[in-house]
């Protein structure tokens, strides 16, 4: 059976251009009409992102999460605080985060340091989910080694059986984070892999456009 040609995957992008004069002053506001468009196209999980920390031995780990509300405060997202991704925040807060929408050949890259998001706006944010997503997030050791399906199944029975016509209370190690942005970098793909990247860098409290080279 012949091996597939790797290499020979590509794709030429031809869909839309982007133009460091027309992007606006706001990198939150160049990313709410992205986002707003990446929705309207009714694309398959728009928030989700990839997450990419260092973890306390010094290792780059990277895992796609769901953007769960972003303001001119940064990005926020939901978590277990003792997962590896917890575990990494804590030792180092910085974090960088990675939106890809293929169908709209674009890419937002957004770096900066987290911070824990206040217990009553996790609270709220916890308790408008649905009530097995409660109880799997109070049930999961997420990230810590389980001796198989079957123990975290039965886990999950168990507080359910144990919360029956009872609210689900939110686990203390299960808290957000938000991504306080000081760099953006919007890209999208263009023909001949002359693709167009604008990136935001901060400095106080003003932001500089440039445009980088693909």
């Amino acid at each position: 059976m012949p091996s597939l040609a790797v290499a020979d995957l590509r794709t030429e992008y031809r869909r839309a251009s982007l133009d460091e004069r027309e992007v606006s002053a706001d990198p939150l506001e160049q990313f709410a009409r992205w986002f707003d468009e990446a929705r309207t196209a009714e694309l398959p999980e728009p928030n989700a992102m990839t997450l990419a920390t260092i973890s306390p031995e010094g290792r780059p780990t990277a895992r796609v999460v769901l953007l769960k509300g972003f303001d001119a405060r940064g990005f926020v997202f939901f978590t277990n605080t003792r997962s590896a991704k917890g575990v990494a925040l804590a030792a180092n807060p910085q974090a960088a985060l990675v939106f890809y929408w293929t169908a709209l050949e674009r890419q937002v890259r957004i770096e900066g340091a987290t911070e824990r998001v206040a217990d009553a706006d996790v609270d709220a944010y916890f308790a408008s989910r649905p009530r097995a997503s409660q109880i799997g997030a109070a049930a999961s050791p997420q990230s810590a080694t389980i001796d198989g399906r079957t123990w975290l199944e039965d886990r999950f029975a168990e507080l359910d059986a144990r919360h029956v016509d009872k609210p689900i209370p939110r686990p203390a190690h299960w808290g957000g984070y938000r991504v306080a942005p000081d760099r953006f970098e919007f890209w999208q793909g263009r023909p001949s892999r002359l693709h167009d990247r604008i990136a935001y860098a901060k400095h106080g409290d003003r932001w500089r456009i440039a445009r980088l080279a693909p």
